[in-house]
């Protein structure tokens, strides 16, 4: 059975505006109707996907033109095929049988709910196709971007460890500058970013491209507000405290007053991580660790093998490789695979936990059974937040010699990682609170403190001095913010990585109980195959059959909330 023009009219559907509403289509044929639609769906779609994930992979592996071009091509290939007209209407027509309830069988629904979203940001092709191209442009830029220091070209890995070891102030000012020269070189295609997706929102019915990603989302503005509004209170002045005893010992190392201490003293260009400030040495297990092997055996002890991901995978750093690391399911048919940049520290041994943590939550460990258009996480945040459930324990002694690695001087050890992991706990928190903020102020127009004529480099430094505690560098005048990647590349994104905060510290406690029956600062994984059985039932194998809210009290018996943060963070 199809969904057609003449089927409406027969059943008494009435036309409006080009729409035809089934008044009198009864729950069968609605329910019929929809799994014919995602059939169809299917059949057209999916080839189109996976062709666009494979050509990400491989433009972001190369940085070549023609990779990129390749890439653009095939997003605008699913775009059209998402715009086709009369898939529109379909669709438009069953989301509404879905609003009225005549679509009752529970996984059907959840799957039109979940395509109306999908198909509904792909109205408006020729659009599309300009922000597709622009956005593909930018991409390139910080892909092939490198920081260049006094007439030399350093890698993004080479950044780190200078911003990181360094006790000469000029050099650090330098780099940090350096690294932010993308900022300039991406900021006016950012900005007809910013238009073109606002026009494509308002296209659609939304005041902005803000507000139209979260809802297609299945986020609400309002609600992150208010969590981001707590989440502020609760952070603050812990935060303040901890910010305190690292610039006194960051002053203290560069010999400098704490007062003269400027951003690009901090440990990363954008002081989203807890810099290294105690006596022992969070890098020094991982110099001659197998970093890629230790992963293996951590996934493959809890029963989430990973081995055929890393065989996929593509792992250090070569010239016009992206920079940052992620983790991408090609198929949905158990193709996972991993881009990252490993050198042999810490910083690289979360990063590997955290993208093999992605890799754990995909099409590896959601059955084949749940239909695809539902075979994904649950929601980003989800995803994210099992991410960084599994990140946490590069910082634990325990965890790495439990492992087999010989942590010198461990009580040392112990004492930096604890406090270390509670400053990453808070410092995290509060970077995400700039990064919120300014990207609804980016496109509603409407910053912080309500004064429309600022620029966005000012917007930018005020939220990065009230919320960071960072002193913004006296008469610089650069586009500091579109120096971020995930402005530019992911919009309206950065939010789940704290929410998937709250998500990791909520699951962790809940694992810690039901499976360790012991206080979550003990429960390491290690070697213990109900850890992964845990994670399939109650977070992975669900896939999209639920909300993120839904999941979240699936595997944790409460809705979302930041208490098991907040006993994360506590001193």
């Amino acid at each position: 059975m199809t969904l057609d023009r003449r089927r409406f009219l027969a059943t008494g559907g009435v036309a409006v505006a080009g729409t035809f509403f089934p008044n009198s289509l009864n729950a069968a044929d609605a329910n019929t109707e929809a799994a014919a639609f995602i059939k169809d769906h299917e059949s057209r779609i999916r080839p189109l996907e996976v062709q666009v994930n494979l050509a990400w992979w491989n433009a972001n592996i190369s940085g070549q033109d023609e990779d990129f071009q390749k890439k653009e091509e095939a997003q605008n290939k699913l775009d059209e095929a998402l715009a086709d007209e009369t898939a529109q209407e379909k669709i438009r027509v069953l989301h509404q049988l879905y609003r009225d309830g005549k679509i009752t069988d529970r996984i059907t629904a959840r799957q039109i709910h979940l395509l109306f979203l999908q198909y509904q940001e792909k109205r408006g092709g020729p659009l599309l196709k300009k922000i597709n191209a622009k956005a593909n442009a930018v991409e390139q830029a910080f892909n092939v971007f490198r920081a260049r220091v006094d007439g030399q070209e350093i890698p993004d890995s080479k950044v780190r460890s200078i911003l990181k070891e360094s006790t000469d102030s000029e050099l650090r000012r330098k780099v940090w500058e350096a690294s932010k020269e993308v900022g300039a070189k991406v900021e006016a295609d950012l900005a007809e970013l910013v238009r073109l997706r606002n026009q494509h929102a308002v296209n659609l019915g939304y005041k902005s491209y803000h507000q139209m990603s979260l809802t297609l989302n299945e986020q609400d503005g309002p609600e992150l507000d208010e969590l981001f509004d707590e989440l502020d209170d609760l952070t603050r002045e812990p935060y303040q405290r901890a910010k305190a005893e690292i610039d006194a010992r960051l002053a203290k190392k560069y010999g400098i007053p704490v007062a003269e201490l400027m951003p690009w003293h901090y440990h990363d260009p954008f002081f989203q991580e807890a810099p290294a400030i105690f006596e022992a040495n969070l890098d020094a297990p991982y110099q001659k660790a197998d970093i890629i092997q230790l992963c293996s055996n951590f996934y493959k002890g809890i029963g989430l093998p990973i081995d055929d991901v890393i065989a996929r995978s593509d792992l250090y750093e070569k010239k016009g490789k992206s920079p940052h690391a992620f983790c991408t399911d090609i198929d949905r048919e158990g193709d996972v695979r991993v881009l990252a940049n490993i050198v042999p520290n810490e910083y690289w041994m979360a990063t590997m936990l955290h993208e093999l943590g992605h890799a754990v939550y995909t099409s590896k460990n959601i059955p084949a059974t749940v239909p695809y258009v539902l075979r994904d996480a649950a929601h980003i945040l989800t995803t994210e937040g099992v991410a960084m459930q599994f990140e946490r324990f590069s910082k634990s002694r325990a965890w790495l010699e439990k492992m087999g690695v010989t942590v010198e001087n461990g009580k040392a050890f112990d004492e930096a990682a604890a406090r270390s992991q509670r400053h990453q706990l808070l410092i995290f928190s509060r970077w995400c609170q700039v990064m919120w903020r300014f990207e609804r102020g980016l496109y509603s127009g409407q910053w912080e403190g309500g004064d429309p004529r600022k620029t966005a480099n000012e917007a930018w430094w005020d939220l990065v001095e009230k919320y960071q505690l960072l002193k913004r560098p006296p008469g610089r005048n650069a586009p500091d913010y579109a120096s971020k990647i995930h402005i530019c590349s992911a919009p309206v994104y950065y939010h789940n990585y704290l929410m998937g905060q709250l998500f990791a510290s909520q699951v962790h406690h809940a694992l810690a109980k039901e499976v360790y029956n012991a206080d979550p600062k003990t429960a390491l994984y290690i070697g213990e195959k109900k850890v992964g059985e845990f994670m399939r039932k109650k977070v992975f194998e669900p896939g999209r059959t639920l909300t993120w809210r839904e999941l979240t009290q699936h595997a944790t018996g409460e809705k979302l909330n930041a208490r098991a943060f907040a006993k994360d963070f506590e001193a």
